[in-house]
């Protein structure tokens, strides 16, 4: 008989970022948009994560977004949806601007965060939540990564 894993803590961090992924997606989907579409009005947008608000290409952004992307994201079809709802728009060097509507949708967007971050943190005391983010950033450390 092979010996039992007496670890097996790690594959509940696998488990826990699959389950709050899910969650989060289908939360943004109930209210019309994808993860991915908030994330390029958010790279785009000089009040949020662009330093500068300046357009970038889809390329430029999924090197920007690469820490946080799915495999299965098409950053370049969601672009392509956001520029038909009038959010984004692009040049003639195939960059993408965020329009004045698209900012207003990514601020309108942005007010569904905290209930969907309460949901996910129902039960949590915040004093456990930061102890477990620490443990987890150690983790990452301690494996070679760099935790923010």
């Amino acid at each position: 008989m092979p010996p039992r894993s007496r670890g097996g803590g790690d594959q509940w961090t696998g488990v826990a970022y699959e389950a709050t992924i899910a969650y989060t997606r289908a939360r943004q989907a109930e209210n019309g948009y994808t993860q991915p579409q908030f994330w390029l009005l958010r790279n785009l947008s000089e009040n949020d994560i662009s330093p500068d608000g300046e357009g970038m290409t889809v390329a430029e952004l999924r090197k920007a977004m690469a820490s946080y992307i799915r495999p299965e994201d098409d950053l370049a079809a969601e672009a392509e949806v956001l520029i038909g709802r009038g959010w984004l728009r692009r040049d003639a060097e195939d960059r993408l601007w965020l329009t004045e509507e698209g900012e207003q949708a990514r601020v309108d967007l942005a007010r569904n965060a905290p209930a969907i971050r309460a949901a996910l943190h129902e039960g949590i005391d915040d004093a456990d939540y930061v102890t477990t983010v620490k443990v987890l950033q150690q983790l990452i450390r301690n494996a070679g990564g760099a935790a923010a």
